[in-house]
């Protein structure tokens, strides 16, 4: 029995999973949306709004620039190196700390940033997939 272990297995061992869910936050972050197995989309939350937490935190101090003083650089720096356990791209962290942090910045909640819509089943397995997008921002298109 699984007592206290929380989170789905996907049928992978612990260093494959989270390299997908890596993967699958960089891919939401630099497209804004993408779709993925049911599954993998309720657990991709978890990381996704984690990831974005830090984004938020300094939101505020990233919009300064240059002007910023040596403890709020400390700051930024230790939240991008945060991110960038998950983040795998240069341009998903720019977007994390450019766009998705000051757009969720404004949201007073903690959470809740990834919204999931049941799309289809797969042909092949049937297996239920999920839209997974960013609440209220456009879909980038690249």
């Amino acid at each position: 029995m699984r007592h206290g272990n929380s989170g789905r297995r996907l049928g992978r061992n612990a260093a494959h999973r989270d390299a997908l869910y890596a993967n699958l936050v960089t891919a939401l972050f630099t497209h804004g949306r993408i779709e993925t197995t049911e599954a993998k989309a309720k657990e991709l939350r978890k990381f996704a709004d984690a990831t974005i937490r830090w984004g938020i935190d300094v939101a505020d101090l990233v919009k300064k620039g240059d002007k910023m003083s040596p403890v709020e650089r400390s700051k930024v720096v230790h939240a991008k190196r945060m991110a960038r356990k998950t983040v795998r791209t240069g341009a998903a962290m720019d977007r994390l700390f450019g766009d998705i942090g000051a757009h969720f910045k404004s949201a007073a909640a903690k959470g809740g940033y990834t919204r999931i819509l049941k799309t289809r089943f797969r042909p092949g397995d049937a297996a239920s997939m999920a839209l997974v997008e960013l609440v209220g921002l456009a879909p980038s298109v690249n």
